[in-house]
């Protein structure tokens, strides 16, 4: 049986490799799905925003607790939306687009390497980009740069089949439309554009084409990507117009020009150097291909390759791109990942990598080895450091039990696979770490990820019955594990505005509650008169009651409230 499958995995048979190769990336990434909740930052944000497309029936609009949500557009809340219309089940369903875009992104790069070279090429460039831990993590949350970087690997493999192995207006509209689908996933989706620079100079150079034949065809694909922005833009910009509403003419503008232009020239958060990417992100999280950059006998084989070098140079302008910009995050390179790994495909197809950099691979996967037995030594002897670093109340004996049978399963594949290739190893042992947490780790990890759930037990527990609830200055996992009615303030506005709104609504009816944060723009209301209900990611949270008002408050400048009787689709699971 065993030497059958092997047979197939290294034959040349095109479709029996993808299959096996397919079947082998599906247990990696869609395990543990049904597992957990929504971890923050991003994911409850996105799951809430779904699940109210579905329960309030508003598509189009994506809206979080009643409110008009102006930060993404919503494609990718749709697709969670989806698959909870179809499984009624946030744990089931937040997780699946991914998944599926995950597995996509990596059928296109091994398309695009078989054509380009073989299937053995193809193969390799499927395995070394489900060994890079960004794209793998990336594929197993629910933030938004995974679709987005399925959609821009989508354009990508178009414009290659277009420029490179055989010209076809079908695919070169292709990636026009699905530039377009990405920007109206988020406003990056145009980066394959950026491809057009080596692409279209080889192509001239090279006699395929004109420059003013060039410009006829980017006009062609302009015309493919707006119309596929228009199915969702001009829409929107005529039901903002119709509504005479100004929460949706300000849903618009941070649409069109707060969350694109804006933030990128600048930005208000996650303010980083310009190195930030160069030398925090790509060493760790696209390790090891991140070594392969340093390889000699990589540029010196290679540098010539038409494909390769415009797969590099559209790379480097990736990462020069979000590196212009003051506010950086780790997933914003990431559509530059898969072009990457099918740029060293054929090099590590052909030859054995440098002795130096499977030597380091080999030694990391060592270091780390030894790390997992550290942390456990750790865990057992209860380091304050570490306890407070893995979250609220964790299970110390568990988790130390986990990272113990991680460090014996290193240990062993360390030792049996020291003869193999080193991107081999550390290939196996990714493999392994990511069953193992998506499985035990996540029944770990969830209940300390998900503590709103506890918070939002106990305030229904204490409200009773006939108790009607509030909620200040919160995150949007109160909203979805909220078992009973709950009324907001307003996300944007103000906390002390939200305050003062919540000490009006308080008065004007019995068995009125509020929850709130004991600091952080407290205002109208007694902390030390509340009652307190829980810790959620490092906050303590109570509960005020009318007796727990000031006799006087401030009016607030603005009276907005949000009611959302969701509680019946709380997520129980």
């Amino acid at each position: 049986m065993f030497k059958s499958l092997s047979d197939r995995f290294y034959s040349d048979d095109y479709h029996k490799v993808l299959s096996l190769l397919l079947i082998f990336a599906f247990v990696i990434i869609a395990m543990g799905i049904g597992l957990r909740g929504p971890w923050p930052a991003d994911e409850p944000r996105f799951a809430e925003a779904a699940k109210e497309m579905v329960v309030s029936g508003n598509w189009f609009f994506p809206l979080r607790g009643g409110e008009l949500y102006p930060d993404k557009p919503p494609i990718f809340m749709w697709a969670i939306a989806f698959f909870y219309w179809l499984t009624k089940s946030i744990y089931w369903s937040f997780l699946i687009p991914n998944a599926l875009a995950g597995l996509l992104t990596l059928v296109c790069v091994y398309d695009i390497a078989a054509k380009l070279w073989n299937v053995r090429v193809a193969r390799n460039a499927f395995l070394l980009l489900l060994t890079i831990p960004q794209f793998v993590l990336q594929a197993k949350s629910a933030q938004i740069d995974a679709m987005v970087t399925c959609w821009i690997t989508v354009a990508m493999y178009g414009f290659i089949r277009h420029y490179f192995i055989k010209q076809s207006w079908f695919w070169y509209g292709i990636s026009w439309a699905f530039m377009g689908l990405g920007i109206i996933t988020k406003g990056v989706g145009f980066l394959p554009i950026f491809f057009l620079i080596p692409a279209l100079t080889y192509s001239i150079r090279g006699g395929q084409t004109s420059a003013k034949r060039a410009v006829g065809e980017i006009l062609f694909g302009i015309i493919c990507m707006l119309l596929v922005l228009s199915a969702w833009f001009f829409p929107m910009l005529h039901w903002v117009e119709v509504s005479h509403n100004p929460d949706y003419i300000a849903y618009r503008d941070n649409i069109l020009f707060k969350q694109t232009a804006e933030r990128y020239a600048d930005s208000w958060t996650h303010l980083k150097p310009w190195y930030h990417f160069i030398l925090e992100v790509i060493p760790g999280f696209w390790f090891p291909m991140s070594l392969f950059l340093f390889s000699k006998s990589f540029w010196k084989k290679y540098h010539d390759d038409k494909v390769v070098r415009s797969l590099l140079i559209w790379v480097v302008l990736v990462v020069f791109f979000f590196s212009m910009s003051p506010g950086k995050r780790g997933v914003y390179i990431l559509p530059a990942v898969p072009m990457l790994a099918l740029c060293f495909s054929q090099w590590i197809s052909e030859q054995s990598v440098e002795r130096w950099i499977q030597r380091l691979i080999k030694g990391v996967c060592w270091i780390f080895n030894l790390a997992f037995f550290v942390i456990a030594i750790l865990l057992l002897n209860h380091n304050k450091g570490l306890i407070k670093n893995l979250g609220d109340n964790p299970n110390i004996t568990g988790f130390a039990i986990f990272f113990i049978a991680v460090g014996v399963i290193w240990f062993a594949i360390n030792w049996f696979m020291h003869h193999k290739q080193a991107i081999c190893q550390f290939g196996a042992l990714m493999a392994t770490t990511w069953i193992l947490y998506s499985s035990w780790g996540y029944v770990l990890l969830d209940p300390i990820r998900t503590p709103a759930k506890d918070v939002m037990e106990n305030a229904a527990n204490a409200i009773g019955p006939n108790g009607q609830l509030a909620i200040v200055n919160y995150r949007e996992q109160f909203l979805l594990y909220s078992p009973v009615e709950l009324t907001q303030f307003s996300y944007l506005a103000p906390v002390e505005d939200q305050y003062r709104n919540a000490w009006r609504w308080i008065q004007e009816h019995p068995n009125r509650y509020v929850i709130g944060r004991d600091n952080e723009g407290l205002v109208c209301f007694d902390a030390d008169k509340a009652k307190y209900i829980g810790e959620a990611h490092r906050r303590d949270w109570y509960l005020f009651d009318r007796d727990s008002i000031l006799p006087n408050c401030d009016e607030p400048t603005k009276v907005k409230r949000y009611v959302m009787p969701f509680a019946k689709h709380a997520v129980t699971d």
